[in-house]
């Protein structure tokens, strides 16, 4: 039934791979079952009922996109969405988080229209293929900067960004940075030995030493810092009623109160334009990092991706949490051998079986994912071969993309300077007529955006 559903042998992947793929992919995405709760309860939600609406966006995209697209990526609500939702939205702006989800909900559907009809597919297709290339080799440097920051191996200073100083807060942040380290290594040296399954084992092993570093006192968590228990506070919690707090509030008289129809549409294509083109940027990265891209750089079954990511969308603002959407961080699971939808069950069923063990997944520690974080990163550099640096028309926008992205912290931003300077660099030096007509739209839109938003 699994290879008919999932063409195992056709995709060149066995079940035992894919579990362990799937299994890596949810350990590289659970931070954002407390991430998202912390951050949305800024708007006055309940941290608990963010968390369920959390887990089961998440299940429900990233079934959509096993069983409509057979693709091993996974959803959840993602990160710079919630804070834009909850600090910009709902702080500056001072609508209610019901407003908010209101403005997720629609924006999700004008997400299936497009999905359905070509115009996403078409934008796809119309990126050139060294283009994508980059955004692949920038989304690898952004992973590993987010696991790093995650990790406290980068942290902030005068120069913006600087490595962490060990000698200060060494029982904290120290000990945090070089569990990260250690894990990074242990992660490298089983992947040289060719272990299968690397990423996850570093994970747990990762996960096994800060306990042990706890228990002797090396470690000393301080929650008022960011810096918790390593060890799991329960295993379970059957306790759901909170989720009534927050489902189907996106319908509610308060999703109303002082409604201005200007403000809404602007707050509407902010997440949309963020969606659709973070969307993308992951889909090419991981397609690219699986070797799924065929020879024009086009992703087979990009529609039914795209529809499952647009679907995920609306059902999670009626949930209660902001856009759900590919997360970068399935690239984990790739890097692992997963290839097929049966990655995405397993991750889609653990973010459902964690509706319950909630306590012990919350206090998996950023130690221990940031290094799967970094290698990820390494793995998907390896998309910089594919870029011909002799043709300066091709390789400058891709150089921009990439170096856009970790520096501004967005796959978007990365996207659009790509589109921008390619077609002015091409136009520019004669080489106009093999930029594509829609690359010409999509650069006017993102030089408008820059330009008014």
């Amino acid at each position: 039934m699994l290879e008919k559903t999932f063409k195992l042998k056709a995709n060149g992947t066995d079940v035992k791979t894919e579990i362990i793929a799937g299994i890596t992919t949810f350990m590289a995405m659970a931070y954002i079952l407390a991430v998202n709760p912390s951050i949305l309860s800024a708007s006055g939600m309940n941290p608990q009922a963010v968390l369920m609406a959390t887990a089961l966006s998440a299940f429900i995209g990233t079934f959509c996109m096993a069983f409509l697209a057979n693709y091993p990526f996974a959803l959840a609500p993602g990160l710079g969405l919630n804070a834009y939702f909850a600090y910009t939205v709902c702080g500056s702006m001072g609508y209610s988080w019901q407003f908010a989800l209101f403005a997720v909900f629609i924006e999700g559907l004008v997400f299936v229209v497009l999905s359905v009809t070509p115009v996403r597919e078409a934008i796809f297709n119309a990126i050139p293929l060294q283009l994508k290339k980059g955004v692949s080799v920038g989304i690898g440097l952004f992973v590993a900067f987010i696991g790093l920051q995650n990790g406290k191996v980068v942290v902030g200073g005068a120069t913006l960004v600087t490595i962490v100083d060990f000698n200060t807060e060494f029982s904290t942040t120290g000990v945090w940075a070089l569990l990260t380290i250690i894990g990074t290594l242990i992660i490298s040296i089983l992947h040289i030995k060719k272990v299968k399954g690397s990423i996850l084992i570093g994970i747990f092993a990762t996960w096994i030493l800060g306990i042990i570093f706890e228990l002797v006192g090396i470690y000393t968590p301080n929650a008022e810092l960011g810096f918790y228990s390593t060890i799991p506070s329960g295993f379970a919690d059957f306790s759901f009623a909170s989720l009534g707090e927050t489902f189907g509030a996106c319908f509610s008289a308060n999703a109303f109160d002082g409604f201005n129809a200007l403000d809404f549409i602007v707050i509407m294509f902010a997440f949309l334009f963020v969606d659709v083109f973070d969307t993308l940027g992951t889909l090419i990265g991981c397609a690219d990092k699986a070797d799924m891209l065929d020879k024009e750089g086009k992703l087979p079954r990009i529609r039914p991706a795209l529809l499952a990511d647009a679907i995920a969308t609306s059902a999670g603002a009626v949930l209660g949490t902001s856009t759900t959407t590919t997360f970068v961080e399935s690239s984990s699971g790739v890097s692992a051998g997963g290839r097929t939808g049966l990655t995405s069950v397993v991750t889609g069923f653990l973010f459902l079986v964690s509706l319950i063990l909630s306590p012990l997944f919350i206090s998996i520690p950023g130690f221990a994912t940031a290094p799967a974080l970094v290698f990820v990163g390494f793995l998907m550099m390896s998309a910089i071969t594919g870029i011909d640096l002799k043709d300066p028309t091709e390789s400058i926008p891709a150089f921009l993309s990439f170096l856009i992205m970790p520096l501004v912290y967005s796959i978007s931003d990365g996207i659009c300077i790509g589109v921008i300077s390619y077609v002015v660099i091409n136009v520019c030096t004669g080489n106009a007529k093999k930029v594509k007509p829609l690359m010409y739209v999509l650069a006017i839109l993102f030089i408008i955006k820059y330009a008014i938003l």
